[in-house]
């Protein structure tokens, strides 16, 4: 049967395309900007001429960042941030969310837990307290400073429990008949139904841990131990040329070109790795949070 849309519905999507035309102009809008500026002369950028098409093409910015040790140091610790936070936080939500997902009878501390959990996720200490612990335990300009305040996020915890939850209760009572045990079932039916969930809370997780700053601007004491969002924060807020060695640097390249081609450079990681993950995305996040 052919649908005929009333006017008032075509106004509707209209009105919907525009909306969202509007604000991804404006999402895009200032990343083609820095794109842009990093790619044009010091000139043109000075003079303000910089859109969002390059003045005068230049890769003096790139060049003068591939120079400097600061700049790669910084994203080395971001890497190594951002995967063993990964992994860990993973781990722990799924060796957290995974009992959590069984009923009271199943598990009888359950809802005390889930109440434990929730309630560290709606108060806190504050930061001075969690600054004493951090210090406390020896973690001041580690790697481990950066990491473990952030092993649990529970939020992804209950989106994963409510996920497993979501789930035929036929098949892992299957495998019980068969004789499998809990080790078996997460293994082996839970962890391969649930890749939409895992790979939307990865990338969540790992975009948490590229994205942070703060706890690098408090944690380290020492530059070269700052993680990558921290360093830039440094040279965005404060003009920072120190790493300029030849008076050609000093004549092609500007403050603006160097923050430019940094952030950039930054934002590649996260780029290259979304399309791989974005088919999961939108059906995780969903059937994740449906079942409570």
């Amino acid at each position: 049967m052919h649908y005929k849309e009333s006017l008032g519905s075509r106004i509707y999507v209209a009105i919907a395309y525009i909306i969202v035309t509007i604000f991804s102009i404006a999402c895009i809008y200032p990343i083609l900007h820095v794109l842009a500026v990093s790619f044009s002369s010091k000139v043109a950028v000075n003079a303000g001429l910089v859109n969002i098409i390059p003045v005068d093409f230049s890769l003096d910015a790139y060049e003068f960042v591939m120079r400097g040790g600061a700049f790669f140091t910084a994203f080395a610790v971001s890497v190594k941030r951002t995967l063993l936070g990964v992994v860990i936080s993973m781990v722990f939500v799924i060796l957290a969310g995974y009992p959590l997902s069984k009923t009271k009878r199943q598990f009888s501390a359950r809802n005390f837990y889930m109440w434990f959990f929730v309630f560290t996720m709606l108060f806190s200490g504050g930061m001075i307290p969690s600054y004493i612990v951090v210090s406390k335990l020896g973690l001041i300009d580690s790697l481990w400073a950066l990491i473990l305040p952030a092993a649990v996020p529970v939020y992804y915890l209950i989106l994963f429990q409510n996920f497993v939850k979501s789930l035929p209760d036929g098949l892992i009572e299957a495998a019980y008949i068969d004789g499998a045990g809990e080790g078996t079932v997460l293994g082996k039916i839970i962890l391969p139904l649930s890749k939409p969930i895992l790979a939307t809370l990865v990338l969540f997780i790992a975009v948490n841990h590229w994205n942070a700053w703060f706890d690098g601007m408090i944690y380290m004491n020492r530059p070269e131990n700052y993680p990558l969002q921290t360093y830039l924060q440094t040279i965005v807020v404060q003009v920072n040329l120190k790493a300029v060695t030849s008076l050609g640097d000093v004549t092609n390249i500007s403050p603006q070109n160097s923050k430019s081609a940094q952030i950039i450079l930054a934002m590649l990681p996260i780029v290259i790795v979304y399309p791989f993950l974005q088919k999961y995305f939108t059906k995780g996040i969903v059937l994740g949070s449906v079942k409570g």
